[in-house]
């Protein structure tokens, strides 16, 4: 159990410091960020599906012998995403923003990471208690997701007024909630009995709607047969990332 904590704690710090990745903002013009963020997001749909797929599905079924809780969790993860989707998202403000006047849309930004991350540190933590190469697989299929994602709050809390300085150091706060996600995670596993049972297909349900309702969208709105081989490679490349690990680490 030692290593449990140890290998999950590292984690979550690992994707805390990932929202440092904002910082590519300084050194990149609009143009490569963009393309860059496309790659990137393809890589990370690609990483999402393969664990869902490849790793938490298969772990889900062969403990609980193909029971059909199995599959309510999953639906209930695809669920409960959307819907907490639509709570960060309620809010909208069409008052240009300013040093003066913070765009609203920063603010609840900050709050939907910060729930966010506190969600992937569930995640990874009850990852880990199901087993060492599972928790390892979902921690790199979060940080790839988390690296396009970070990259996305950074330019939304810039534009909503804040500072370049202030939005990193918000967002590296906010991703700090992960490590809270975490902690409680580790509690509630000891505590509830089939609490893994329970948490790997939701997350796999999770990992699901977050590829297919939020990240190939994305990639969708760039139509050029040669940003979209690309967009097609680094999905490719996510699935295979998950795949070699399937197979290296067990």
């Amino acid at each position: 159990m030692p290593t449990v904590y140890f290998c999950t704690i590292l984690s979550v710090i690992i994707v805390s410091l990932v929202s440092f990745i904002g910082i590519l903002s300084f050194a990149l013009n609009n143009e490569k960020l963009r393309r860059i963020t496309l790659l990137l997001i393809g890589l990370s749909t690609g990483t999402l599906l393969g664990d869902a797929f490849l790793h938490l599905l298969p772990e889900a079924i062969a403990d609980n012998g193909g029971d059909m809780q199995t599959w309510y969790w999953l639906l209930g993860g695809i669920i409960i995403f959307f819907i907490l989707e639509k709570i960060i998202h309620w809010r909208h403000c069409h008052i240009q923003p300013s040093e003066n006047h913070l765009h609203p849309l920063g603010a609840m930004n900050l709050i939907g990471d910060g729930l966010h991350n506190f969600i992937d540190g569930i995640i990874i933590a009850s990852s880990f208690m199901a087993s060492l190469p599972l928790g390892l697989a979902t921690s790199i299929a979060v940080i790839a997701h988390e690296i396009p994602q970070e990259i996305s709050d950074f330019g939304v809390l810039i534009h909503a007024g804040y500072s370049r300085a202030k939005a990193l150091a918000l967002n590296f706060i906010t991703a700090l909630a992960a490590i809270a996600g975490a902690v409680v995670a580790l509690i509630i596993g000891l505590k509830i009995e089939n609490f893994i049972d329970c948490a790997i297909p939701f997350t796999a349900g999770g990992f699901i709607y977050i590829a297919t309702a939020d990240l190939i969208p994305e990639l969708k709105k760039e139509p050029h047969l040669a940003s979209s081989l690309r967009q097609l490679i680094s999905i490719l490349i996510g699935i295979l990332i998950m795949f070699w690990l399937k197979n290296f680490l067990n």
